[in-house]
């Protein structure tokens, strides 16, 4: 999957950022985003077909987030420019330089813009369906 499509709602409800997987296929979810101590990678989440998990809890902190997900179901993935680290397994890692040299894998990740926004919902989409209204 070389596209990446998404759509991002704002939601009034709860203050988290949450992932909704609407395709028809198990996902697997790794974030990235700036904290006090500097960069941090996470995964993974595993998201059901039309399911939703909250990826944090809480009001944001950042304007920006990355996001790289895996198609479990058909394989695939959602991509993009940001480099980071991530690992097979579940992790948390510090910083995003010499990944590989680390021992960690190196992914593309998208970039998701809150608009400063205090909860936020990112919506991932199959590549040949349109985004949610």
């Amino acid at each position: 999957m070389a596209a990446v499509l998404f759509a991002a709602l704002a939601t009034p409800a709860h203050a988290d950022l949450r992932m909704c997987n609407l395709t028809t296929s198990k996902v697997g979810i790794a974030l990235g985003y700036r904290d006090t101590q500097g960069w941090v990678t996470e995964g993974w989440w595993d998201v059901a077909p039309k399911g939703c998990e909250t990826l944090l809890k809480g009001a944001l902190a950042a304007r920006f987030y990355y996001v790289y997900a895996l198609d479990y179901t058909r394989g695939g993935e959602w991509s993009g420019r940001s480099l980071m680290c991530t690992k097979d397994r579940e992790f948390t890692i510090r910083g995003v330089e010499d990944c590989l040299a680390r021992g960690f894998d190196r992914n593309g990740f998208y970039e998701v813009d809150t608009g400063e926004q205090k909860s936020w919902t990112i919506q991932l989409t199959d590549p040949n369906q349109p985004p949610a209204p």
